[in-house]
């Protein structure tokens, strides 16, 4: 297959946003001292490693898997991998004509060879498991985890072709154990050795507004702090409640809020593990009778020691399928919450109103849930920080023009919302148009510096009214 110009730029625009995330991860310290624990050194200065190596050496992975299929399409796309991830550098798809002929000649096959061979990272110990960042990305809980198997699909896919219709059938293809997938309806925040309740509060007043939410777990770590005192004392002390009500609309930072708490929890003392287990209605409810207990029975196990985080709790009670599986698993999970209670903290969250008709749906329910977080949404000033901190972990900017058009773009979004406005799910939402916009403006520029790839101009930003009318057209 003759390489396109159309090919080329779609590798331009593939390879620059797998450099955003490696970007990203280089910024993060726990990924990238963990990620270079796993690689025999081979660096007498002992520097780390940055993701982009990484990156590459389980592309070769991958490539290796189908050598049998190798052609020239294939090889010309591990060396523009090669040459975006180690080089910051992009073939310009102007020299289609001259790439084909060059791709055929024997010094280009040897050529990539060579990148094979001496880009390959070796683990440092012996492992069933073959790719670098997924296995760390997993360990860590890191919410790129997806985002890079997609990555690791489309090289699959522009080297050779394959394509997969199911993440499951790509992991099973690349060898990624069983046990290495993510539950669909479930996701667990394990509390790294390192963590302390300091590191916790600091990000938790790193959370862009949030203050009433703030002013309440402060509170409570105050009132878990002279209880634990109290004991040492031996004095009595009242029952403290760890299960907690979130209300508010989505993109608040519930899910955020929650994984803080159940690393507060364990660092007082009051939990064992501290890890998060999040699951919605449809991991807790089966289709059959008697089964729905045991999905309930299985999330329980898995939150012990933690926090159980049910989100869109108040779906358990609504009854649209006319069956009674839901009331099976609220008095499952009461009964599960009375057997644990030294040992187990519930988060439920949703929409205030109808979370409050959850809560006086069940009298069990009303007795353990009388602690209640309330989420606002955000204000068009906390709208554009959060932008801006996207921009900041991705390395971009924001010129002055741009600045100007998302600010009205926050405010108008502000003035019309609704309780479905998604507040950071919509910023993010904008935030990625932004960067596609962006690929598309500069894609064909001869030169492509930093200040370039990084900028956002006012017209990378699309209209106000065009982002307003495409989120009431999602919500509709």
């Amino acid at each position: 297959m003759a390489l396109t110009a159309s090919f080329i730029q779609e590798l331009r625009e593939e390879t620059s946003k797998v450099l955003a995330i490696c970007s990203s991860l280089n910024k993060e310290n726990l990924f990238i001292q963990k990620i270079n624990q796993l690689e025999v050194p081979n660096n007498p200065n002992g520097l780390l490693i940055k993701t982009e190596h990484f990156f590459l050496s389980d592309c070769i992975e991958m490539y290796n898997l189908c050598l049998g299929k190798e052609n020239d399409r294939a090889r010309f796309t591990l060396a523009y991998y090669y040459d975006a991830l180690r080089n910051a550098s992009f073939a310009d798809e102007k020299e289609a004509k001259s790439l084909n002929s060059l791709v055929a000649t024997e010094n280009f096959k040897k050529h990539i060879l060579k990148i094979r061979n001496e880009n390959r990272l070796l683990w440092s110990k012996p492992s069933d498991k073959k790719y670098f960042i997924p296995s760390v990305l997993l360990e860590i809980n890191n919410p790129d985890y997806e985002r890079i198997l997609e990555k690791y699909q489309n090289f699959l896919q522009y080297s050779y072709e394959v394509k997969f219709k199911k993440r499951e059938d790509f992991g099973a293809f690349i060898g990624l154990k069983a046990n290495d997938k993510k539950n669909e309806n479930s996701d667990v925040t394990f509390v790294s050795e390192n963590d302390s309740l300091e590191i916790v509060l600091k990000e938790l007043d790193q959370l862009i507004g949030l203050d009433e939410v703030k002013k309440d777990v402060y509170e409570l770590i105050n009132l878990l702090k002279i209880q634990k005192k109290r004991s040492s004392e031996g004095l009595k002390n009242i029952e403290v409640t760890l299960h907690t009500v979130f209300l508010g609309p989505p993109g608040t930072g519930k899910t955020s809020v929650a994984r803080l708490l159940s690393r507060i929890f364990k660092h007082l003392g009051f939990l064992s593990k501290g890890q998060m287990y999040e699951t919605d209605r449809e991991g807790m409810i089966a289709g059959y009778v008697g089964q729905t207990a045991s999905k309930v029975d299985k999330v329980v196990e898995e939150s012990l020691g933690g926090v159980l985080f049910i989100d869109e709790a108040y779906a358990l009670t609504q009854n649209a399928l006319g069956n009674d599986y839901g009331s099976e698993a609220v008095n499952t999970l009461l009964k599960r919450m009375e057997d644990h209670r030294g040992d187990l903290a519930v988060v439920v969250a949703g929409y205030t109103e109808p979370m409050k008709g959850f809560v006086e749906s069940n009298p069990g329910l009303r007795s353990r849930f009388n602690r209640f977080f309330s989420f606002n949404h955000f204000t068009p000033e906390q709208l554009f920080l959060i932008f801006e901190n996207f921009c900041k972990n991705s390395d971009f900017i924001i010129d002055p023009d741009a600045k100007e058009k998302l600010t009205d773009t926050f405010e108008l979004l502000y003035s019309k919302k609704d309780e479905n406005f998604g507040n950071a799910r919509v910023v993010r939402n904008l935030f990625e148009k932004c960067v596609q916009n962006q690929a598309n403006r500069i894609v064909n520029l001869s030169l492509l510096n930093q200040e370039v790839l990084k900028t956002f101009t006012e017209t990378d930003v699309p209209e106000p009214k065009d982002t307003q009318n495409q989120i009431s057209f999602f919500q509709e």
